[in-house]
């Protein structure tokens, strides 16, 4: 008489799932450009976890990052180095889990105070009505974040109904204190742009926004940093043609030089935004507005190369990708800035300011200018919304300028 095999367990049931996942991480791994040997220790410690979970009887949709920080301290003294690796390999692992559906997602923060509330409002009236980028949203946080900190800590209502101008003085008057202007300056635009937000949603029954007082600035005060044609085609020159990190950042400084891309719009520009057929660029400007840019034979002859020999294949759109795993796209206008003053170092130019990817900006409108362009026209290529913001650089304009300015009064000076 045969036997009768038992039926398997939930828990066997959701390992050997489990084991079946591993082979799809590992093919995740490699489609992300993983050399092969960091795929097999990743593949090695994911196996080691699944064991680590049959042992233990976890389910695979009881995984969380608990169970990873048990495995990880399974050993009395474990090493720094293997912690690392597996820490990081388990990282990935629950993330592919989660992206595929078979672990549910990590559990969101119970913040329901009413900071909190008013706080995501907020983000996404800047982020959905405003059309302000993730960078811009980045920098106003931290002031909104401490403003409300300290009108709970004074009084222990989240309540914006009770706020008042004397509060708003108070603040202000405090964190400006010994500050630069600069900062100063963005602390108030910010609390003007909360507070009036407050307003609109009847979030409190007066506009405080108007007693924020304005932080003068005064337009045009210095000329504008640039680098002459003469650095920038030294700088275009420094990266090494023979290899495929410097024709990526080759095709980068290209961009920014000869179109005058800000270091963002070089991060989120796609494969579709080059339209080769026709000769054009799309660029993902300011406030998410779209602007056609011609695409030039040397700056296309860039992307093409760099395309064709070193981008390979990636799940991400975008053009340029990290050179190491994972291949995604470049994390942020930092990572441009660091490829500029990279590039500044190796060709030997040591700019006077503090300013990096966008130098090629100001240097192309300056150049420009010195060959004869119109305010117009240098205002098209670099997309400002107003003219205003070009007419800095009629500064840059030294032998137009010349020609306006008056005699130096003789010896003796004014009478």
């Amino acid at each position: 008489m045969s036997s009768i095999p038992p039926v398997p367990s939930e828990d066997s049931q959701a390992s050997g799932l489990l084991d079946l996942r591993v082979a799809s991480f590992v093919n995740d791994l490699r489609a992300a450009g993983y050399a092969e040997s960091s795929v097999v220790k990743r593949q090695s410690v994911a196996k080691a976890f699944v064991r680590w979970t049959r042992d233990e009887q976890v389910a695979i949709t009881d995984l969380d990052e608990s169970h990873v920080a048990s495995f990880l301290m399974r050993m009395p003294k474990p090493a720094k180095d293997r912690m690392a690796l597996e820490g990081t390999a388990l990282r990935l692992l629950l993330r592919h889990l989660r992206d595929e559906g078979e672990v549910p997602p990590p559990p969101k923060r119970d913040d329901s105070s009413p900071v909190a509330a008013i706080k995501a409002h907020y983000v996404n009236f800047l982020r959905n009505e405003r059309g302000l980028t993730e960078r811009s949203i980045y920098v106003y946080l931290p002031f909104i974040q401490e403003f409300l900190t300290e009108w709970v800590d004074r009084t222990g209502s989240g309540s914006p109904g009770a706020w008042n101008a004397q509060f708003v003085d108070d603040f202000l008057l405090h964190h400006a204190h010994d500050r630069p202007s600069e900062y100063t300056r963005l602390l108030a635009t910010t609390l003007r742009s909360f507070l009036r937000f407050l307003y609109l949603r009847g979030e409190t029954a007066t506009d405080l926004s108007p007693s924020v007082p304005m932080v003068r600035r005064w337009r045009e005060t210095t000329v504008p940093a640039f680098l002459s044609p003469e650095e920038v085609e030294r700088t275009l020159s420094a990266t090494d043609p023979s290899t495929a990190c410097g024709r990526r950042n080759h095709a980068i400084l290209l961009l920014l030089a000869r179109l005058g891309l800000r270091a963002g719009e070089v991060v989120t520009l796609e494969l579709g935004d080059i339209r080769w057929r026709t000769a054009q660029v799309c660029v993902r400007g300011k406030g998410r507005v779209l602007d056609q840019l011609p695409l030039l034979s040397e700056v296309g002859e860039a992307l093409a190369l760099y395309l064709q020999m070193d981008r390979g294949e990636s799940a991400s759109r975008r053009v340029f990708l990290r050179i190491i795993a994972p291949r995604v796209g470049l994390s942020g206008p930092g990572v441009v800035s660091h490829i500029v003053r990279r590039a500044f170092a190796q060709a030997g130019v040591h700019p006077t300011s503090r300013g990096a990817a966008h130098l090629f900006r100001h240097s192309l409108a300056t150049r420009m200018l010195r060959q004869g362009a119109s305010m117009a026209e240098i205002s098209e290529l670099l997309r400002h919304r107003s003219q205003t913001t070009t007419s800095i650089y009629a500064k840059v304009d030294f032998e137009a300028l010349r020609g306006v300015a008056g005699s130096w009064p003789g010896t003796g000076g004014a009478r």
